[in-house]
C-alpha cells in the first residue's frame, strides 16, 4: 500500500489480472452452459419412414437444430485405407507428426515437443440410414469437416525412429534440439459407424440433409449416444464452473485484502488526526494558562507570584523576597517612584 492509501502497482495488477482470469473463465461458462442448454433442447427425430413427414410439417421444411442417430454409408465410392486392408470409410485423415526433445535453458530439463509437419484430410460424400435398414430413408451429411466434435477412428499408427550417428547427437546436444522421430497415423470414419449427429435437418427438394446450423451452435457428429454427448457437455460446464468460482474466490480475497489494508490506513490516519487534534487543544490550553501564570509572576524574579503592593504609587509588581533585594532608597520597579511603605497582597 502506498503512502496515499492507494495500492501500490503490484497490487493493482494482481487485482486486475485476476478479475480478467474471472471474466475469462466466466465468458466460458456461460458459452459452456449455453451449448449444453440447447444441447439438451435440441429435438430428437428418428431415423424412419415418418422422418420426412416431420420436415414437412416443420416451418421451412427445417428443423433448426436436431438430433438424429444412424449408420454411416457412402454414397458413391469409398476411401481405402493406405496401411489396412479391406478398411473402407467416408472420411480419412493422415497425418506425419513430427517427436524431438529440447533443451529448456531455464530449467536446465530435456522437454518433450510434438510438431505436425504434414496432414490430409480426404472425404467423399456420405450419409446415415438406420441402423436395423429397410425403412428406405436416409439423410445426407454436409460438411462434415466443420463439425465440433467429428470422431475418427486411428486404424494405423507407427512410429519411425530416428537413427542418429555419434556426431550427430553431438551435433544435438550443440544445438538443443534432440529429434526423436516421426510419428504415422491414419484416422477414418469407416462405413457402418453408428453416429450422432447434431445439427440443422432440413428437406432439400426429395434430399433430407443434416448441415451446420445457422444459430451459432456447434454441429456433432459423434460416436457417442446422445445421452453420453450430452453428459461430456455437462460435465465440462461443471468443470469450467468450478475454476470459475475458485478464481472468483480468489479475486474476492484479493480485494478483501486491499479493502483491509486500506480500511486500516484509513483508520491510522484517523487516530493521527485526532492525536494531532488533542495536541492542538494542549497546547492552546498551555499557552493560556502560561500566560496567566506570566501575568501574575513577578516582574523581577518572573517565577514567585505577586505579593506586594507598593504605596504611594499602587503597583502590585513583585514578591516579598524581591522588595527585601531592592537596594535603598527602595523605589518602584515599574514607575521608579520612592516606596514609603509596603501593604501584604491576599488572593482568595
Amino acid at each position: 500500500m502506498e503512502g496515499g492509501g492507494r495500492p501500490s502497482a503490484s497490487q493493482a495488477v494482481l487485482l486486475a489480472a485476476s478479475t480478467a482470469i474471472t471474466a475469462l473463465l466466466y465468458s466460458v461458462y456461460r458459452q459452456k452452459a449455453r451449448v449444453a442448454r440447447g444441447l439438451e433442447g435440441a429435438r430428437r427425430v428418428r431415423l424412419d419412414g415418418d422422418l420426412r413427414a416431420v420436415l414437412l410439417e416443420a416451418p421451412g421444411r427445417c428443423v433448426p437444430y436436431a438430433v438424429i442417430e444412424g449408420v454411416v454409408r457412402s454414397v458413391k465410392e469409398t476411401l481405402s485405407s493406405q496401411f489396412v486392408e479391406s478398411c473402407k470409410g467416408v472420411v480419412q485423415r493422415l497425418t506425419l507428426q513430427e517427436h524431438k526433445m529440447v533443451w529448456n535453458r531455464t530449467t536446465h530439463l530435456w522437454n518433450d515437443y510434438e510438431k505436425i509437419i504434414h496432414q490430409r484430410t480426404n472425404t467423399t460424400p456420405f450419409e446415415l440410414v438406420p441402423a436395423e435398414g429397410g425403412a428406405g430413408v436416409t439423410v445426407r451429411v454436409m460438411k462434415p469437416l466443420e463439425a465440433a466434435e467429428l470422431s475418427l477412428e486411428t486404424v494405423y499408427e507407427k512410429f519411425h525412429p530416428s537413427v542418429q550417428s555419434f556426431t550427430d547427437v553431438i551435433g544435438h546436444y550443440i544445438s538443443g534440439e534432440r529429434p526423436k522421430g516421426i510419428q504415422e497415423t491414419e484416422q477414418m470414419l469407416t462405413v457402418g459407424t453408428a453416429l450422432t449427429g447434431v445439427g440443422e435437418l432440413v428437406l432439400d427438394n426429395a434430399t433430407i440433409k443434416l448441415q451446420p446450423p445457422k444459430q451459432g451452435m456447434p454441429y456433432y457428429l459423434s460416436t457417442l449416444d446422445f445421452e453420453a454427448l450430452l453428459q461430456k457437455q455437462e460435465s465440462s460446464v461443471r468443470f469450467w464452473k468450478i475454476l470459475t468460482v475458485v478464481s472468483g474466490f480468489a479475486t474476492c480475497a484479493v480485494l478483501f485484502f486491499l479493502l483491509r489494508r486500506q480500511y486500516r490506513h484509513h483508520r491510522e490516519r484517523q487516530h493521527l488526526r485526532q492525536m494531532q487534534e488533542e495536541f492542538r487543544q494542549a497546547q492552546e490550553r498551555l499557552n493560556a494558562e502560561g500566560g496567566e501564570i506570566l501575568k501574575n509572576a513577578c516582574v523581577v524574579c518572573l517565577s514567585s507570584t505577586k505579593s506586594c503592593v507598593f504605596l504611594e504609587c499602587g503597583h502590585v509588581c513583585s514578591c516579598h523576597e524581591c522588595y527585601q533585594a531592592l537596594p535603598v532608597p527602595k523605589k518602584c520597579p515599574i514607575c521608579r517612584q520612592g516606596i514609603t511603605r509596603v501593604v501584604p497582597l491576599y488572593n482568595s
